[in-house]
């Protein structure tokens, strides 16, 4: 099995992943802010829906940027992994090269 991934990666799904959790955070904001208006004229089952909508967006939000906070943290030490095996890699090839007799390797008559 292949896996091949360029460097960059997942420092660039990091970044496109903070502006999503970004994003998110408003557009839940704005609905908050959007419902405002619509606080008080409700009635009956209406108004208790209303109410828990408006308690519980703030646990959604909450629960929201956590899940997004792990995610982000979950990426960050992926690449830092991925960064520190890729670097492990080379150096361990170079000290292979080190430790080699290539000059044992050569099929010339001398």
């Amino acid at each position: 099995m292949k896996f091949d991934m360029g460097s960059s990666v997942l420092s660039n799904l990091n970044l496109r992943s903070q502006a999503s959790s970004t994003d998110l955070g408003t557009l839940i904001r704005q609905l908050i802010q959007a419902a405002q208006p619509l606080e008080g004229k409700f009635n009956g089952a209406g108004k208790v829906a209303f109410d828990s909508f408006k308690v519980h967006s703030d646990e959604i939000t909450a629960a929201l940027n956590g899940s997004l906070s792990a995610l982000l943290g979950g990426q960050s030490g992926m690449d830092a992994a991925f960064g520190e095996g890729d670097q492990e890699q080379g150096e361990n090839a170079k000290s292979q090269m080190g430790a080699a007799n290539f000059d044992a390797a050569r099929f010339s008559g001398r």
